[in-house]
């Protein structure tokens, strides 16, 4: 039912943004073949989220047969998603100026670290390395200590995965007017950088201290943005940062406005700081939840990824789902008309091998040849 059905994606087996873009397109529907190496346990699994709703077929592509197989898909399929560094499926036979000549449609779309060129266009790296040369893993932290890494969300996940299926989505797009397709270079490092906008905006105002963490309105530096622990161990996250939300925040917590001072001079932050942290300790966290939470005060509780789908508007949200046991994230954003669906958990290595090669024109005879050649895993 998804916007995506119709459309044909072969995910190369890779980790972490790529699988995650294949995700968002399965969920919206499109048919998601990940492409995976022969393996030894054939009752494993890819992992259990972003294998979701995909088929999974195990391809020998050491062999020429199974690079053969592999070229015949890519001929009728949409898109190729390629995870691994520049050259790579060069070197596998498999590279762009191939496949596009195979199949002129296709979108190959590319999910590297610092991208198809560059002198770090080789080397290898990790999320934590990618946000470091674009200033987002500077301006994460505390004054005075070292920056901290924010998961692997910020160069993984949004500069990574959404950037890749934002640009596979974009391609399939522009394909519909001029019926080419091209190829996306996705790089963890572009998107990152293109996360740190604001930044650059606010700076160019001379709004921002670049050269300070924790000195700036949206990084922890002032009292209104920030967390707070609570007398039961447990932390509140405050984003008053419009006076009106202010005002609330202050009259619903007994405070007097009057008495805290100038709020957007940062040199009162540190003060007023001060007197938010003696507040909040003094009840705990659910008690904070009874007198803030719902209002204009622009306040929640910090909870960790267990707690979060029990939350009352996650549930009423349905921000959730449990997928054959495995809490997880359900699909996003919504659509009014097709909506997004989850077809089933992740699958074995290779539980559709068969499935798949059928659907593309494979004879049965020929599939048992390609199994009996040990093409096929």
């Amino acid at each position: 039912m998804g916007p995506m059905q119709g459309y044909t994606v072969l995910e190369l087996a890779g980790i972490g943004p790529a699988p995650m873009a294949g995700m968002m397109l399965a969920d919206m529907g499109a048919t998601v073949i990940r492409v995976e190496r022969p393996s030894n346990n054939q009752s494993s699994v890819s992992e259990p989220v972003s294998g979701r709703g995909k088929k999974s077929l195990v391809l020998n592509l050491k062999t020429e047969q199974g690079l053969k197989t592999l070229l015949s898909l890519i001929e009728r399929a949409d898109v190729l998603i390629d995870p691994f560094r520049p050259g790579v499926c060069e070197k596998l036979g498999i590279g762009p100026e191939l496949c596009l000549t195979l199949n002129p449609r296709l979108v190959f779309a590319r999910m590297t670290g610092w991208g198809q060129t560059g002198p770090l266009s080789q080397a290898a790296g990790h999320d934590i390395n990618f946000i470091a040369i674009t200033g987002a893993l500077h301006a994460t932290g505390r004054k005075g200590e070292k920056p901290v890494a924010p998961l692997n969300l910020v160069g993984d996940m949004g500069g990574g995965g959404m950037l890749l299926a934002n640009g596979i989505l974009a391609a399939l797009l522009e394909r519909e007017r001029s019926q080419q397709g091209q190829v996306v270079d996705a790089a963890m490092v572009d998107g990152a950088a293109q996360l740190m906008w604001m930044f650059h905006g606010f700076a160019a105002q001379d709004g921002w201290d670049a050269t300070q963490r924790e000195s700036n309105i949206l990084d922890g530096g002032a009292h209104f943005y920030d967390t707070y622990e609570c007398a039961d161990g447990k932390y509140v996250a405050v984003g008053a940062v419009e006076t009106q939300f202010y005002k609330l925040l202050v009259e619903a917590t007994g405070l007097d406005e009057s008495a805290l001072g100038n709020r957007d001079d940062p040199a009162n932050w540190p003060a007023m700081k001060q007197v938010f942290t003696d507040l909040f300790i003094t009840k705990t966290q659910q008690q904070w939840c009874a007198i803030l939470e719902g209002s204009d005060a622009c306040f929640a509780p910090v909870l960790n990824f267990i707690e979060a789908p029990e939350h009352p508007a996650n549930i009423e949200r349905k921000t959730y789902i449990n997928i054959e046991g495995v809490v997880q994230p359900a699909p996003a954003p919504r659509f009014s008309r097709t909506p997004s669906v989850v077809a089933h958990g992740t699958h074995q290595l290779g539980q559709d091998n068969n499935a798949v090669l059928q659907e593309f024109g494979f004879s049965k005879q020929a599939i048992a040849k390609l199994n009996e050649a040990g093409i096929l895993g």
